[in-house]
């Protein structure tokens, strides 16, 4: 097995175990992949949820820019509502997991069509 195939192991778990989501493991991998080799730091491979910087980003890059949302505080609510669903204690919030939640969220599974 792959890292990344253990990866998406492991994300499937947080998926099932901490947000309670029956993952649809071909649009997981499809995110896991979309990620890059972000997955492969530990520092870039997780969320920061309780910061504003990370939060930000997450809008930016992935709501905006990758899924191409328009800016609004529907997005702002939606981040906030992925980042309780995960928990906010839980301080290994995986960016893949977090990306998967928000394109279920959004119904923007069709990015990774």
């Amino acid at each position: 097995m792959s890292v990344r195939d253990e990866l998406i192991v492991k994300y499937a778990s947080d998926l099932k175990d901490k947000c309670g989501v029956n993952p649809d493991m071909d649009l997981l991998t499809k995110v896991t992949i979309g990620c890059g080799p972000s997955i492969y730091n530990d520092d870039s491979a997780t969320v920061a949820g309780g910061q504003q910087s990370e939060l930000d980003t997450i809008k930016n890059n992935f709501l905006i820019k990758k899924s191409g949302l328009s800016d609004g505080a529907n997005l702002n609510a939606g981040i906030d509502t992925i980042m309780e669903k995960y928990g906010r204690s839980n301080k290994n919030k995986y960016r893949a997991v977090v990306y998967y939640l928000l394109a279920v969220y959004f119904k923007k599974e069709s990015v990774y069509n």
